[in-house]
């Protein structure tokens, strides 16, 4: 790591729900929990931040004892190398208060010396399994229209890139896109994707561990789905063509809900197979 890069200090932040397609985004924060040392040093408590019956609270079995546990985003110091130390923040997105919510992240970051804040998404888009999923970065005080050219609906990872580059943060988005067609299962490569652009940032190589087997097995699995779907097996050949020549990843395709569709209704008859007849 350069000694430039070794005056930066880096939170990353990923939250369930909207933002999350496969769970892509905060799977890159678990695996970096379950890889490396890590400790927690803070939560954000959730009374004032989430509705119950959109993020319900769970019931856990926990040594022998019943408990409830509440939805609450959770700070983390993590530990990638003698060299290295990350923050990282996750939780569900939260339903209210979002403005206040961000403010709390950000002193909770200004508490840690943090310079660096990178949010992490995943969204469903027109791309294909067979190729490096695309990733698209951002920046929170980019006000270049050229740079993006989406205008609609924004999630929490969104709202506090922004905020974060509006208090003097170095602040940045990583989204990965995940193939609508594959339904909401996990994104293994997904994730893996995330994993590498966060190390080209950070100027570390992150261990994958099982990361590179789950993603392989994942593509053979969407491989097996479209040999048995010729309409999506013709879609996927276009989308293939389409990145290939010429990188664009939103792909218009008027039977994209219906091969979606079809395709969730094929991977549940794995998961619920019909009886034998007599």
């Amino acid at each position: 790591m350069s000694e430039s890069m070794s005056k930066r200090r880096f939170m990353i932040a990923a939250f369930g729900g909207w933002n999350d397609a496969c769970q892509a985004a905060t799977d890159t924060v678990r695996h970096l929990l379950d890889v490396y040392e890590s400790r927690e040093i803070g939560h954000i408590c959730c009374d004032s931040y989430y509705d119950y019956q959109s993020s319900r609270p769970m019931m856990c079995n926990v040594q022998g004892r019943k408990r409830i546990v509440w939805p609450e985003t959770t700070f983390y110091e993590v530990t990638i190398d003698e060299h290295t130390t990350v923050y990282v923040e996750m939780g569900p997105e939260p339903n209210f208060h979002w403005s206040d919510y961000c403010q709390r992240s950000l002193r909770f970051a200004d508490e840690c010396e943090v310079t660096d804040i990178i949010t992490l998404g995943a969204m469903f888009a027109d791309c294909a399994h067979t190729r490096a999923l695309p990733v698209s970065h951002s920046d929170g005080d980019d006000d270049d229209p050229e740079n993006d050219s989406y205008c609609g609906p924004v999630g929490i990872p969104t709202v506090l890139n922004y905020a974060a580059a509006e208090d003097g943060f170095e602040a940045r988005s990583l989204w990965v896109s995940i193939p609508q067609y594959l339904g909401g299962d996990d994104c293994p490569a997904g994730t893996m994707r995330l994993l590498e652009e966060l190390g080209s940032i950070i100027g570390v190589g992150f261990d994958e561990t099982d990361l590179a087997d789950r993603a392989e097995k994942w593509r053979r699995k969407a491989d097996m789905l479209i040999r048995c779907n010729d309409d999506l097996s013709d879609y996927v050949h276009h989308l293939e063509r389409m990145m290939d020549e010429s990188g664009e990843r939103d792909v218009p395709t008027p039977h994209a809900k219906q091969l979606v569709e079809e395709t969730e209704e094929f991977l549940r008859s794995f998961d619920h197979p019909a009886a034998p007849e007599e």
